[in-house]
This record gives structure tokens, sequence and C-alpha cells, in this order.
């Protein structure tokens, strides 16, 4: 079953790169009272990612933050080295914030895992961005065609705010 908008998130558990290296983190906690702009990307560095959807996520996430969402936030099925790597040396570390789905089981959970294993990449998680107020899904978009970045964009975010 895929989620949908009035769905809580299932509780599993993400990596968030902590003072001291790699921590885990249930997304029971991390979303815990407060609203969250949550993209997914396929992965860290791969080309439409890197090109447009990350990019775009940070140069507007403090347009994001002044509508009343606390923070904003990617996930993708990468380690955690990787995926905070990316979102740091694109300029985003202090804009946002990365949530490492290693083992592909929040995608999985979501109903929103990718089969890229022809190509060499193994499951990933579908593109999608979503408003996740207090655990429940209160929008979310997500791409048909998850090499494209159209509805899941965060000038998409913005118009749903």
């Amino acid at each position: 079953m895929t989620i949908r908008a009035g769905d809580r998130l299932p509780d599993v558990k993400l990596t968030v790169m902590g003072k001291n290296g790699p921590e885990p983190v249930a997304t029971k906690d991390y979303f815990a009272g407060r609203r969250v702009a949550l993209f997914s990307v396929p992965g860290a560095y791969t080309p439409t990612c890197h090109k447009k959807h990350l990019p775009g996520f940070i140069a507007k996430a403090d347009e994001i933050k002044s509508k009343g969402v606390d923070a904003v936030a990617v996930t993708a099925v990468n380690d955690i080295f990787a995926l905070d790597a990316w979102v740091k040396e694109s300029g985003g570390g202090d804009k946002i914030d990365a949530l490492a789905d290693g083992s592909a089981t929040l995608a999985k959970a979501l109903g929103l895992e990718l089969d890229l294993t022809a190509p060499g990449l193994g499951v990933r998680g579908k593109r999608y961005a979503a408003l996740i107020d207090d655990g429940v899904v209160k929008w979310i978009n997500v791409e048909e065609n998850s090499s494209e970045a159209t509805v899941s964009t965060a000038e998409a975010t913005l118009a749903h705010l």
C-alpha cells in the first residue's frame, strides 16, 4: 500500500549525522511535534537530484520555513556519509536535514520503493515531496518518472503551503 495524505508515517529507523558520527533516529521521534517538508531523491549525486532537486530546496529552504515549516529534510537510499557530504558540499548543510534510508526501510514502508537493479543502482526510493505534520502526511506529490523533478520541487512544495 502506498502512503497517502492523512496517513501516519510508519515508525522506522533512519540515520542522521550526529556530532560524533552516524546516529539512528526513529521517524516517530524526528517528526514528532513539528511540521517538516520532506523530499526524497533516488540518490545523492545522481543527475536530476544533484542539478535540480536538492539545489531548489536549498534555495527555497528559508522561504519554506517562513510558511510555518520547522525543518526541510531530504531522504535517500544512501548511507549517511554520502548523503550528508552531498548536502553539505551542495551548500545545504545549515538548511537541509539529511535522513539516510540506507536499506530502503522507509521507502518500502511507504510503498515508494523504486527498483533500479537493472542499471546497477539497487532498490531506491521514488522521488517525492511531502508535508509531514506531527508524523501525519498532510500532502504528498510523487513523481511519475523519478528521473524528473516537476511535482516534487521546492516550488511545488511552496504552492501547497
